[in-house]
């Protein structure tokens, strides 16, 4: 039987690097394609040594082409952090509507199935709690932070159009928030700017009164969930993330025990559209997937934590100047 060759757009990214080495690791042959915008090739050097892999540095908002069999694809390239998405919103826009289509378009001519990322985002700042995968959203189309959110709500769209009309297999996992190792300290997210504050020695920001909440799911539960979400016969949405909900403040505590520090928290204006609750639903992922994320938060965090210190000085210095 031969083996089975898997896409995997934003390869060089924190969740596509990962899910590169979970494919390779289940006997797949992985085609790895980013063009760097975000994504960094040291989260995958590792593979280039090995026969199963290999890499395009390619624009999905281009036209899309690689020879041979393709069996999956799973689409994972775009920014997804604020500094990202707020830096580049034409490029965020982009990836999320002419990458998609070109990606829908090269699964049909290679009879693919495809697997897309899409994010809690879609449900903006939520009048719902916890957020199901029936909600529609509370989205500012016209805000900051539309240009990922709408990206994300188009991306989904089209792809259940595809499935409807060309029958093309697709599977959508909205992504509630992740950490862990090969995480960028200075993407502006919470987690890691929290712990390169705290490994600085710099006092902690948090947005707003810090009230607002959070559900940190660990990196490798949320790969289980999407390769779960791969290969099951369920077509629509999918929450996969950490029901287990916590507030800024409190979260910034956390940070501070563990990393032993003596840091305060600090306040600033909680930005625009920012979501004051975040929690998912996971009774279908449970249902349908027989998942449910099974690493706790101080375990997970005292991963990232160590993956986070074992960086040179120059990656803590390059996010001081960042978030000067």
């Amino acid at each position: 039987m031969s083996r089975k060759r898997v896409l995997i757009t934003g390869a060089a990214g924190f969740l596509g690097s990962h899910l590169c080495d979970r494919f390779i690791k289940e006997g797949f042959d992985v085609v790895g394609m980013d063009n760097l915008i975000t994504g960094d090739l040291k989260n995958i050097e590792h593979l280039f040594r090995l026969k199963e892999f290999e890499f395009y540095h390619h624009d999905v908002s281009k036209f899309v082409y690689v020879p041979g069999q393709i069996d999956y694809i799973l689409h994972f390239a775009s920014p997804a952090s604020p500094i990202d998405y707020l830096k580049i919103p034409i490029q965020t826009l982009k990836v999320g509507s002419l990458g998609i289509h070109n990606l829908l378009g090269f699964a049909r001519v290679k009879n693919a199935r495809i697997l897309i990322a899409s994010t809690s985002e879609v449900y903006g700042d939520p009048t719902v709690h916890p957020q199901t995968e029936d909600y529609w959203g509370n989205v500012n189309p016209i805000g900051p932070r539309g240009v990922y959110d709408e990206a994300k709500r188009f991306q989904e769209a089209i792809t259940m159009a595809y499935h409807t009309y060309h029958h093309l297999e697709t599977r959508i996992v909205r992504i509630f928030n992740t950490y862990g190792p090969r995480m960028r300290l200075n993407d502006g997210r919470v987690l890691p700017a929290f712990i390169g504050q705290a490994l600085r020695g710099e006092d902690l920001t948090v947005f707003g009164d810090g009230s607002q909440t959070r559900s940190f799911c660990y990196v490798d539960d949320l790969i289980e969930g999407i390769y779960r979400l791969l290969f099951s016969d369920y077509a629509y949405p999918v929450n996969i993330g950490n029901p287990q909900e916590i507030t800024i403040r409190e979260f910034g505590e956390e940070i501070i025990k563990l990393t032993g520090t003596n840091q305060k928290l600090i306040t600033h204006p909680l930005p625009q559209d920012d979501p004051k609750q975040r929690r998912p639903d996971i009774s279908k992922a449970i249902e349908i997937l027989g998942w449910q994320p099974k690493i706790s938060r101080a375990e997970g965090l005292k991963y990232t934590y160590d993956y986070f210190r074992s960086l040179p000085p120059e990656e803590l210095n390059k996010t001081a100047h960042r978030f000067a």
